[in-house]
Parts: C-alpha cells; sequence; structure tokens
C-alpha cells in the first residue's frame, strides 16, 4: 500500500445538535478607532458602519489537542448584513491555518496566543514574528447572565494567485461565513488593550481611541460559511497583502 495513492472520500459525520460541544474560553475585546482608517482597509463592496475594532483571543481543547486562536478584525457591512472582515486571524496549529485559508478564504497564520484567567485578574497576548501584537490586561469587574443564543457574520475573499504572477487565478469568491456561539461562563473586565507595531502584522494601524467592551466568556461556538458571489479582481487585488507577510512587509508604517 502506497498513502499517496487516490483514496475513498470520508463518511460525512454529522453530530446535529445534540452532538458533543467544543468549549473554549475567550477574550473579547471592542475599541473604537479613527473612521477613516476603517474605510481605507475594506475592499469592496464592503462598507464601513461604526469605527469599531473586535479583538478574540481564545484556547480551545479541541480532540486533536489544545489549539489558540487570536482574530483581529473591523465592524463593516455586505449590503443588509452587518459583520466583520478579519485583518489577522493567529492558530497556533498549521492544520487549522490551511483549513481555515483553503476552505473559507480566512487570513490565518501560524502564530502564538496565551490566555491567563486565575486570581481574578485575565491576560491574553496574541503573538508573531516574535512581537506580542496585542495584549489585552484587565480584572474581573463582575459576573454576567451567561447568553444561550448568539450569531454574527464575517466576510471573506476566497482567492489564489495566479502562478505567473499577473493577479488572481480568476475573481475572487465573496464568502459569508455565520457562527453561533453559546455561553456557559460571561464576566465583564475592566482593562486595557495595548498594541505594539511589527513590519508584518500591523494591527498597531488601527489605534485604541476608546475601549468599548472586555468580555471573558466559556462559550461553544459553531460556524458555515456559503459563497455568496464573486467580485471583479480589481476590487481586491489591491488589499492582497493584507493575507502575505512579504508584501505587506514592504509598505512604510503609518505615523501615529
Amino acid at each position: 500500500m502506497i498513502r499517496y495513492a487516490a483514496m475513498p472520500d470520508e463518511p460525512v459525520v454529522d453530530d446535529g445538535p445534540d452532538g458533543p460541544k467544543i468549549w473554549s474560553r475567550n477574550l473579547l475585546a471592542f475599541y473604537e478607532t479613527d473612521p477613516d482608517l476603517i474605510a481605507s482597509v475594506l475592499p469592496k463592496p464592503l462598507e464601513p458602519t461604526e469605527p469599531h475594532v473586535r479583538v478574540n483571543i481564545a484556547q480551545v481543547d479541541m480532540p486533536t489537542g489544545p489549539l489558540g486562536g487570536g482574530i483581529v478584525s473591523v465592524k463593516c457591512r455586505h449590503g443588509d448584513v452587518e459583520g466583520t472582515y478579519d485583518l489577522l486571524m493567529i492558530m497556533t496549529v498549521e492544520g487549522a491555518v490551511l483549513g481555515g485559508r483553503e476552505t473559507f478564504g480566512e487570513p490565518k497564520k501560524v502564530g502564538e496566543t496565551s490566555l491567563r484567567h486565575d486570581d481574578g485578574e485575565v491576560v491574553g497576548v496574541m503573538s508573531r514574528q516574535g512581537v506580542d501584537l496585542v495584549q489585552i490586561r484587565g480584572r474581573i469587574a463582575e459576573t454576567l447572565e451567561p447568553v444561550e443564543f448568539s450569531e454574527r457574520y464575517a466576510f471573506y475573499f476566497k482567492f489564489l494567485l495566479d502562478p505567473a504572477g499577473t493577479g488572481f487565478d480568476g475573481d475572487p469568491s465573496l464568502v459569508h461565513v455565520r457562527r453561533t456561539q453559546e455561553d456557559r461562563l460571561r464576566e465583564r473586565i475592566d482593562g486595557e488593550i495595548i498594541l505594539k507595531d511589527s513590519p508584518f502584522d500591523p494591527v498597531a494601524d488601527l489605534p485604541v481611541r476608546k475601549v468599548l467592551e472586555i468580555i471573558y466568556t466559556e462559550s461553544n461556538q459553531t460556524q458555515t460559511g456559503q459563497i455568496v458571489g464573486t467580485v471583479p479582481s480589481d476590487w481586491v487585488w489591491p488589499y492582497r497583502h493584507q493575507r502575505y507577510d512579504g508584501l505587506i512587509a514592504r509598505l512604510q508604517p503609518v505615523g501615529r
């Protein structure tokens, strides 16, 4: 037997709503930044809404082992659907990077995250290329009522670079991802958000003008995605560097 040979399709397992739940620990923060900065990072047809940045640092107990994740996204909308557009997604496991990028078009990269919750203090850190990009630090202010069900949307552009180096293989697909969440613990955190500059992941270009909310949860989340259409390549091409370290490192930092 040679393992590179053709293999049969794996059976599709649908545990349904009563299947086993995978719980994660999440430190979620929202902050206000400059409206023109939010508008400048959005490819068409996405449009800005509130000038808010969403940061989530998570630790997940997966059946295959622990997984850390971190997301930095901005609020926006596509038509009548409000959601977020992710500028950076850090995963600590390569398999999570590959699955998200190839299936949903998520801008995932391998990095490090940590999340500590003890003695009333909560600290979350997202790191890549030797830089602690985002730190969220605070203390538990109060325990909130867990939210039994919530949903949110995220938007992604799924594309591949043409091997000739002249553009994309074809027009990018616009993907809507729907995420649901069920909490078993929810806490309000009084704290701060600290951003550090990096030539590869310049999230510090979206400065913290006002911390809006910091929440710690233990939650079960689901994700489904759908391609809702394609967009012209020239709408997304000027933003391709958001996904690639080599391209973004060539840019000069924005003055702050």
